[in-house]
């Protein structure tokens, strides 16, 4: 939480700690907001924070605000950020210092002890500086000055200030140059892979030892040598190799000790092959991107990026049934990819979301000539050791596609990624908004494996005019979920879909909603859709819970699935005459709790790879339908509504029930609160978070769908209360607030650690309702 000080009262500072050589300084720095939303100064006073900080998630969603609807309606301005580090007599005459901001949206400058050290305009590139020369015995202050007061510049929500981690990095004068150790696997199979490791050394020669520790634990020594200034370079092979994949995300550590210089890298061994005549091939297999997109926010928290909410999002993905991630339009967080290399989830990473000409007014556009190689070498060189990687993206919809120019800027791109890792191919995510699409061959031609946003019906056409061209879907409609895979499946040059979007995110607001007849019309782009202020199109939303689209998109690409899941469609003209938007879907629910629609027909769609599935309501048989590919795994049962309880089970080709699904009661009255979190323990590092769903609960424990309480929050113990809100993008409340109206029966919250363990309490009130105590630990 924030909480009020004066810089004049400040007497504690951080330690420059040389037995840290990666240190972590998110604690006790002293923020001031400098600018507000509309440009104009401000007076106000300073604050002690902890980052990850995003000031604008700070505030009720408001129609006013400058960033306006792609910013999700929340206000931006400029900020500064200050920090005091102690250096001690004698640490500067052994030590190189550097510092690292994993990000800062935007237009960072940096100043220690009042010189200018660097400038970063791109607000999601991480950046290194040097500050050995500024530093001084005793106390140093370092200052961040953050603007994202010239609005709009992104076309989604970013958020604003230091949202990531900061560090400070301490190595010998000797020392091996931050980024430039790269570890890749030239040869493998599954008798023996080849591990090359390239560095460059600064400062002088030194002793190389380097050993691996196996995903067993073993540590196993690799090499010895002398290493000289400059480029150094040594391989080993590792006998019968435990291979990374989605399904085994087995991770090696390399050890490597030059001089007085100990590091550590994870790696995994991996190779990857792509051919319009084979697919793709993951160590010599084939395999099928079922994809989603994703930004980087974490919904109620904003674009702060905790650890714990980053290996959260990964998990909801792979628990969705996606086995590969586009970082849509900008590179994630290294916690993000840290997290898809434990987990195994395969990534896109993506540098930017157009080049010259603008999208917004503030956005890269104005940057890119001076600063594009840059950042493609920030993203490459920070991220390039993530075995999750399988592909560099360098681009997104570019303005000027039609210019003969962006054909040389493309392949500049390209050859700088691959120059910086030959390891890896290169796409982007070409489109057209007009019926112009062959022209762009070219184009197209630049890259290694061509994205398709929303064309994937030239497929066809294109193989016979560019046969050796290797195709995937970087963008696509959730309605087209079926159609999609259909060609991903049958398809040898398609290779994958990634469907737009996989989790909604704040910003772009009214995107892939349904609305009603009487409410604002049309797409997200075309007006703003206030209150809307986040996303609608994601598979699953910003609670954390799955919607229906998602457990059809799993049945679609895992053909071994046994699921058979049930969901009911909202009868038209209940809440109003329903109307949807290019990325929504028609709005469905596992909800039979319809009062007031009694005997009135109503749908219940079910999704299954069975031979068929039977349908019951109250035990007795509604009906049978086929679900296999002709009928695109999907059954629709119209029946009377009446209330009760549905279930459904898949039967074989006998009519035998073989796999049971999901049951959906009718539920009664609201009278309690249940809390749920998803996990019973948090480390006291001031940092772990804990995820909890609130949910209005009837006197059986069901879910009352229809329930929208004010549910208000309270944490008490070893923990601070973070963020509170529900899925409704509707809602124009802060998630700041410690209190928020249920959405379909739920709400959520979010609790942080702080440094001291013990008991975490928290308490879920709402008038009419019972209260729920849950009690968690923090170690």
């Amino acid at each position: 939480m924030t909480h009020l000080i004066t810089l004049v009262a400040i007497t504690l500072a951080t330690l420059l700690n040389p037995s840290q050589p990666q240190q972590k300084i998110d604690d006790g720095w002293q923020f001031r907001q400098t600018l507000n939303d509309k440009g104009q100064p401000m007076d106000s006073p300073w604050m002690t924070v902890d980052l990850p900080h995003d000031w604008s998630i700070l505030n009720d969603f408001d129609p006013e605000a400058a960033a306006g609807n792609d910013g999700a309606y929340l206000p931006t301005g400029a900020g500064v950020y200050r920090k005091e580090i102690t250096v001690t007599p004698g640490q500067l005459e052994e030590l190189n210092v550097d510092l690292y901001l994993e990000g800062a949206y935007m237009n960072a400058q940096v100043t220690v002890n009042d010189s200018v050290v660097g400038t970063r305009p791109y607000g999601y590139s991480s950046t290194i500086y040097n500050i050995t020369s500024c530093l001084r015995e005793g106390t140093n202050t370092i200052e961040i000055a953050v603007d994202n007061s010239r609005q709009k510049n992104c076309r989604w929500y970013s958020g604003s200030g230091l949202y990531r981690h900061v560090w400070l990095l301490h190595t010998p004068k000797v020392h091996v140059r931050p980024w430039s150790l790269f570890i890749s696997t030239p040869e493998v199979s599954r008798e023996k892979a080849t591990v090359k490791v390239d560095f460059d050394l600064i400062g002088g020669g030194a002793t190389a030892q380097a050993s691996i520790k196996l995903p067993d634990g073993t540590i196993r020594p690799v090499h010895t040598g002398n290493a000289t200034a400059g480029q150094g370079s040594f391989t080993f092979s590792i006998d019968r190799p435990q291979l990374w994949t989605p399904d085994t995300p087995n991770l090696y550590e390399l050890h490597l000790t030059i001089g007085k210089q100990d590091i550590t890298e994870t790696f995994g061994v991996r190779s990857i092959e792509y051919s319009a005549q084979k697919g793709f091939l993951l160590n010599g297999e084939p395999i099928l991107f079922n994809g989603g997109c994703v930004h980087h926010d974490n919904g109620l928290l904003g674009a702060k990026s905790y650890d714990a909410a980053e290996a959260r999002k990964v998990r909801l993905l792979k628990e969705a049934g996606f086995n590969a991630v586009r970082t849509s339009h900008n590179p994630p967080s290294p916690a993000f990819l840290a997290e898809c290399d434990r987990q195994g989830l395969l990534v896109i990473d993506e540098s930017f979301d157009g080049w010259r000409k603008a999208k917004t007014p503030g956005d890269y556009s104005n940057y890119f000539d001076q600063w594009w190689q840059k950042d493609i070498e920030s993203m490459v060189l920070r991220d390039r050791n993530h075995p999750s990687i399988i592909c560099w993206s360098i681009g997104n919809e570019v303005i000027e596609r039609k210019e003969i120019e962006v054909v040389t800027t493309a392949k500049k791109l390209a050859d700088l990624c691959h120059r910086l890792d030959p390891s890896r191919p290169v796409t982007s995510a070409l489109c057209t908004w007009d019926h112009n699409w062959e022209i762009f061959d070219p184009l197209a031609a630049q890259h290694d494996i061509v994205g398709y946003n929303y064309m994937l019906h030239k497929a066809e056409s294109d193989h016979e005019r560019v046969p050796a061209r290797v195709i995937w879907q970087t963008e696509s409609y959730p309605r087209d979920a079926f159609a999609n895979w259909s060609k991903v499946n049958d398809l040898t040059y398609v290779i994958g879909d990634f469907v737009w979007t996989a989790i909604d995110y704040l910003g772009e607001s009214g995107i892939g909603r349904h609305y009603y007849k009487g409410e604002s019309e049309g797409e997200h782009f075309q007006r703003n859709q206030f209150p809307w202020h986040a996303s609608f199109c994601g598979d699953i939303d910003l609670l954390g819970q799955r919607k229906p689209i998602s457990h059809y998109r799993e049945i679609l690409y895992h053909p071994e699935s046994t699921k058979v899941y049930m969901a009911v469609r909202e009868p038209n003209g209940y809440y109003g005459e329903i109307k949807k938007t290019k990325w929504g879907t028609y709005p469905t629910w596992e909800s039979w709790t319809w009062p007031g629609h009694e005997g009135k027909p109503i749908e219940v769609e079910i999704v299954s790879r069975a031979h068929a599935v039977r349908l019951y309501l109250n035990d007795t048989v509604v009906g049978e339908a086929l679900t296999g590919r002709a009928q695109e795994y999907k059954a629709v049962f119209t029946l009377p509504y009446q209330p009760g309880t549905l279930r459904t089970v898949g039967l074989d080709a006998n009519g035998k029930e073989v796999v049971t699904g999901n049951t959906i009661q009718t539920a009664g009255k609201p009278v309690a609160i249940r809390l749920t979190a998803d996990k019973p323990t948090l480390t006291a590092d001031n940092q772990d978070l804990v995820f909890i769903t609130a949910e209005i609960v009837d006197a059986k424990g069901n879910v009352v769908p229809n329930a929208d309480h004010v549910i208000a929050f309270t944490v008490k113990g070893a923990g601070t209360l973070e963020a509170t809100g529900s899925a409704d993008i509707k809602d124009t409340q802060g998630y700041h607030r410690p209190s928020h109206k249920a959405w379909k029966g739920r709400a959520g919250a979010v609790v942080k650690a702080t440094h001291k363990g013990g008991k975490v309490k928290v308490t879920a009130t709402s008038p009419a309702l019972k209260s729920t105590t849950l009690v968690l630990t923090s170690l």
